[in-house]
């Protein structure tokens, strides 16, 4: 059976570095190939597959063919012990674990933190009138994950804080060991990082667990054999878990108000939304379900700019697909971005339509992916769910903003996708009538 259809690029680095720096490298290679090709990209083979039936397909054959991979800059950033690189029975069981952090139970106890830190940022915003945006969402969503996750406050200006920014930076890099390459740098900074977790955790742990926390629950988490994380494990975990709730949420934030702004009809029938709900009142998760048009709006926000574009796979057996043969050892590129560019699926895919989503008619599994699916679906979805709709729906009763002339919006695709002059707007009160 035949190989893909594609090229290798060149000896050694292949096509990795088109890859890292061209927004546009699969839908190039896509309609070069077709929706199954080969490449070269972080030193490995890679077959790039697009589309529902892909998705199907090696989302729901983990550990038969294949096994959760990423690259090597991403594997030495991430650690050994975090859950992203486990797999199998060990997976699951971690996985367990770390769900209880984010059962409906947890959820509900991190909404007044999340609504009082949300209001913070929107009088500081308005009280700056003119901003570059996206830096100070970074901040905000940091400071929520410091909050909730691991109980610090301010978590941005924290240590914590400035080391993150420079190890997220090198999490898809050119994996050169030296110390002023991005991988170098971020490496420096994932030991600093992993210091300080330590110096949280232990004083967690000698003090009296305040359970309103993340952290808290992972601590007094149990497995089914009566066993806790080690704290070698609870440092990966955490780190994991403030990559999670914050890089790829302001990103999705961050095109929530960029795609807003360019869509006052939108923007209108969100508002109107809104006013169905006494804005005095502090936010429940009964109110928030209650948001149908929101959801409808921030699953297209999702469709049309996922924060994360495609998921790494390992061949552990060979196998075939669409006619062609996968090969065991190579990787396997499952793609989100341009499977939510699919025509057959959403007529006329780059238009910004949430009423694409009112209808019942559900979609066909595997088609809308902006957390990934089956045994590894992102873990911290409905946390990410929650805090994007809270956000919204505050920002949306009680400011308008608008964009800055003579900026480039054009996106920025890594680590995730963000406006390549950050985002400069006008930013003010409302008076909702």
């Amino acid at each position: 059976m035949a190989l893909p259809p594609g090229s290798f690029g060149l000896p050694l680095i292949g096509d990795t570095l088109n890859f890292l720096q061209d927004a546009q490298f699969a839908k190039k290679r896509q309609q070069q190939y077709g929706n199954i090709f080969k490449t070269r990209i972080f030193g490995q083979p890679t077959v790039f597959m697009c589309g529902q039936e892909a998705n199907l397909f090696v989302l729901s054959n983990d550990n038969q063919y294949f096994a959760v991979t990423w690259p090597p800059s991403t594997k030495a950033l991430l650690g050994p012990l975090s859950l992203s690189l486990q797999t199998g029975a060990n997976h699951q069981n971690r996985r367990k674990l770390l769900y209880q952090a984010f059962q409906p139970r947890a959820l509900a106890g991190y909404i007044g933190g999340m609504e009082n830190i949300t209001q913070c940022y929107l009088e500081k915003w308005a009280k700056m009138e003119t901003l570059t945006w996206y830096p100070e969402l970074r901040n905000y969503t940091f400071d929520v994950a410091g909050k909730l996750l691991v109980g610090i406050d301010n978590g941005s200006e924290t240590a914590l804080g400035h080391y993150f920014e420079t190890w997220c930076n090198g999490l898809f890099s050119i994996p050169l060991d030296v110390p002023w390459s991005l991988f170098g740098k971020a490496k420096k900074c994932r030991k600093l990082l992993l210091a300080e977790l330590e110096k949280i955790i232990l004083n967690r742990q000698q003090g009296t667990p305040s359970g309103k926390d993340a952290l808290s629950l992972l601590i007094s988490a149990r497995d089914d054999e009566g066993n806790s994380l080690s704290l070698d494990e609870l440092k990966d975990q955490v780190l994991l878990l403030l990559f999670a709730g914050h890089e790829t949420l302001t990103s999705a934030i961050a095109s929530f108000c960029l795609l807003l702004a360019q869509h006052p009809d939108v923007m209108a029938k969100v508002r109107a939304e809104q006013q169905q709900f006494p804005a005095t009142e502090p936010l429940t998760l009964e109110q928030l379900k209650q948001m149908t048009y929101l959801e409808q709006v921030l699953r297209e926000v999702l469709r049309l700019v996922p924060p994360v574009g495609g998921g790494f796979r390992q061949v552990i057996n060979a196998c075939e697909f669409g006619g062609y043969e996968i090969p065991k050892g190579w990787m396997v590129l499952y793609q989100i971005n341009q499977t939510h560019q699919d025509s057959a699926v959403y007529p006329e895919p780059d238009r910004f339509d949430p009423d694409r989503f009112n209808s019942d008619r559900s979609a066909k599994p595997f088609s809308y992916v902006p957390f990934g699916g089956g045994l590894r679906e992102c873990l911290g979805k409905e946390f990410a769910r929650l805090e994007m709709k809270l956000f919204a729906a505050k920002i949306v009763r009680e400011f308008e903003w608008e964009l800055l002339p003579d900026q480039d919006l054009d996106l920025i695709r890594v680590p995730t996708p963000h406006p390549r002059d950050g985002l400069r707007v006008k930013f003010r009160r409302t008076t909702m009538k």
